[in-house]
């Protein structure tokens, strides 16, 4: 087992805290584990490429456009 002393911020003791009572463990130890165990499995072993999701928040936050029927679409992009 390595051992470490480390720095971190309020808000990233706020979250392991949060873990830690979430999974009810013992010390944060234990949740900055369980973290990083979730990081590489939703992460470094996901199929998908972090980019791909990045793009993909990215199309989804861009406006629908709602173009009714057949003859709106038509009319719309100048179609016969």
């Amino acid at each position: 087992m390595v051992k470490a002393i480390v720095e971190i911020d309020k808000e990233a003791n706020e979250v392991i805290n949060l873990l830690k009572a979430q999974y009810g463990l013992n010390d944060k130890s234990e949740a900055i584990n369980e973290m990083a165990k979730q990081y590489k499995a939703l992460i470094l072993e996901s199929p998908i490429r972090p980019e791909y999701l990045a793009r993909l928040e990215k199309i989804k936050a861009e406006p629908i456009i709602r173009i009714g029927s057949i003859s709106d679409f038509k009319a719309r992009y100048g179609l016969k």
